[in-house]
């Protein structure tokens, strides 16, 4: 091969390589400007998801956003307080937006493995305050009562007659778990309800979330006190299971709405595939979770089975839209 050609071929194989730059270069311009606008979308959503504002959420999930605050409120600082002493005041101030501090909380007598497990579910309602009011404009802390003498009439309740002496949540590891049976249920059914009347892609996936770590709390505290289904609470003489059959009883009969709640130990044919009396997980026929709207959770949590008649742990009533909705006077 002469220099020429030598030359020529070169050259060719320069401006081969030349082409080949130019158009991968215009390829990738082509395909950056198509993407840009996305990412921008993406960044701004992802902005105004985890920064706050309702901007974000459709307007008709805002309500149903917002209602969950007064279980999870009422979870953060009965964990809390009965693993650590205190509360929101003290752990994250500005999460209760000076609403009144709850009645009677206190800490609990726990074995140190209960403890580490109730400080745990307090730190993820932190959490979880936090998550909602930054989709939702949220609302002030509402008046508590977890004073003993709260729980004690639920129990009362639940068995027909006053139990002596008086049940006190905050005495042992056992009693304290037996009012905490009480609690996270109640907000699971309840976003498990709400689930399919939500709009938007952001609610969904924040109910989805806060579903699953509810829905794990209640798993646990449910499997600590299956493990214990038999043993004899003191001074009562009744079992684990016979106390939370009876507080499941009560939740159904206040909620109006039937078979919604189930206890740790219940008849074969109420058990998985009608299979076993075992009851590790509360569900329907399918074994999916139970649903509740509003109305059925504040007939439960008000102890009154009236959506309109406020009282027990929320002596003045819950808060937001949806709740102020029944108090106003007919």
């Amino acid at each position: 091969m002469n220099k020429s050609t030598t030359t020529q071929t070169y050259s060719q194989n320069c401006k081969s390589v030349t082409m080949a730059t130019f158009a991968y270069a215009t390829t990738t311009a082509i395909v950056f400007l198509i993407l840009l606008p996305l990412s921008c979308s993406s960044e701004s959503f992802l902005h105004q998801h985890h920064h706050g504002g309702s901007f974000s959420v459709q307007k008709s999930d805002v309500d149903l956003l917002e209602f969950p605050l007064n279980l999870e409120y009422l979870e953060a600082e009965f964990f809390l307080y009965g693993s650590l002493g205190y509360g929101l005041d003290k752990v994250y101030p500005s999460l209760a937006q000076g609403g009144p501090s709850p009645i009677g909380a206190k800490k609990a007598h726990l074995d140190d493995f209960t403890r580490d497990v109730i400080e745990q579910f307090g730190w993820q309602e932190v959490g979880h305050l936090r998550a909602i009011k930054k989709t939702v404009k949220g609302f002030p802390r509402p008046l508590l009562n977890i004073s003993a003498a709260s729980f004690a009439h639920v129990f009362d309740s639940a068995f027909g007659s006053p139990l002596n002496p008086p049940f006190d949540p905050y005495a042992n590891s056992i009693n304290y778990l037996l009012a905490s049976y009480i609690i996270p249920y109640v907000g699971l059914t309840g976003y498990v309800g709400a689930s399919p009347k939500l709009q938007g892609a952001t609610s969904k996936r924040l109910v989805a979330g806060l579903l699953g770590v509810e829905s794990g709390q209640d798993a646990v505290i449910r499997a600590l006190l299956y493990q214990r289904a038999e043993l004899k609470v003191e001074p009562y003489g009744i079992t684990v299971a016979e106390f939370t059959n009876r507080i499941s009883e009560l939740r159904n009969k206040l909620g109006h709405e039937g078979l919604k709640d189930e206890g740790l130990v219940v008849p074969k044919h109420l058990g998985a595939e009608g299979k076993v009396s075992g009851n590790i997980l509360a569900g329907d026929e399918y074994s999916l979770a139970y649903g509740r709207t509003p109305e059925e959770i504040l007939r439960i949590v008000y102890g009154s089975g009236n959506e309109r008649v406020p009282g027990g742990i929320y002596p003045k009533g819950a808060d937001g839209r949806i709740a102020k909705s029944y108090l106003k006077k007919e």
